[in-house]
């Protein structure tokens, strides 16, 4: 597997977007594996890049908040208070598709996921281009997120036509998704944009029910291939590396003394290290359920359903 091309030339980027390629984009949250959301052949890429399933839908990206009503059929008010706070940021509001929204890039649902990302290379790159640019995160489907040019490299290979290179991912987890098609609206993943957050701008939100609608959402998810085993505190944490230790195996403890960014910052490092360096198991440290911590705790538990031995 050759490995793609890696540039910081936006002009570059730009080129292969416009020729039905895919491109690697850098954003403040992961990297992105972004087609024109307008090319379906294009977006079909990105599935077969990654392995995905066709039934799961994908964020658009855009690059102001004016685009946003080109993408939604209306725009829910509780949308347009969340794009006036947040964006550009690593926020994603769900709302009712306009017609013209290809039935690839949702999934099929009636819904669609957008977003302004906010990364300097990727806003000139959405600008110049003018369109909508489908993206989920780079790798392959259900494993670690990529927050580096090289992680991508490693994962997909010559499955990408060029990476766009932006240095690492300053916040490190995906964005919120905030499903503003009901009342009231709903976290349907929690990311850079905290919740309480989000609630501070909306009020009380609604409780999660049924199947999957965004990106994210699957029981298992972020995972690496050796297992991750979860300690709510401290002495958990130790006790749990201790029996790991015993039985034979070398885990790797993570966690412990970092604040939520930086946890956030390099939680998928950590967890890419831990199988580049033949760990068998991590031993997760959970923050508190508050800030970025939602965040950081939602992956855990998905990565930790990953791998069941």
């Amino acid at each position: 597997m050759a490995p793609p091309r890696v540039t910081t030339d936006v002009g570059e980027a730009l080129a292969v977007v416009r020729s039905g390629g895919l491109v690697a984009i850098p954003t403040e949250t992961v990297y992105g594996l972004a087609a024109d959301a307008s090319d379906e052949a294009a977006v079909r890429r990105i599935f077969a890049a990654k392995g995905r399933p066709a039934d799961h839908p994908l964020i658009v990206h855009v690059a102001d908040a004016a685009a946003l009503a080109h993408w939604a059929a209306t725009v829910p008010p509780a949308a347009a208070v969340l794009a006036e706070a947040c964006w550009p940021g690593p926020l994603t509001v769900l709302v009712p598709r306009a017609s013209h929204v290809l039935d690839v890039v949702t999934g099929g649902r009636p819904t669609v996921g957008v977003r302004v990302p906010a990364h300097p290379l990727t806003t000139e790159l959405l600008t110049r281009f003018g369109g909508g640019l489908a993206a989920p995160s780079a790798n392959r489907f259900g494993h670690v997120s990529p927050t580096t040019a090289q992680h991508v490299v490693d994962d997909l290979g010559d499955a990408v036509d060029l990476v766009l290179d932006g240095g690492p991912c300053p916040v490190g987890v995906e964005s919120t998704i905030v499903d503003c098609t009901v009342t009231p609206p709903q976290v349907l993943r929690p990311g850079g944009i905290p919740t309480e957050q989000i609630e501070r701008l909306l009020g009380d939100l609604g409780d999660v029910t049924g199947p999957s609608r965004a990106a994210g959402m699957l029981a298992s998810h972020y995972a690496p291939r050796c297992r991750v085993l979860l300690a709510e505190d401290a002495r958990q944490a130790a006790e749990l590396a201790a029996d790991r230790t015993a039985a034979g195996t070398d885990p790797v403890v993570i966690g412990v003394a970092v604040d939520a960014v930086s946890y956030a910052q390099h939680l998928y490092q950590w967890l890419r290290d831990a199988d580049l360096t033949g760990r068998t198991a991590v031993v997760a440290l959970m923050p508190p359920a508050e800030g970025l911590g939602h965040a950081i705790r939602d992956r855990l538990v998905k990565a930790s359903a990953g791998r069941a031995g």
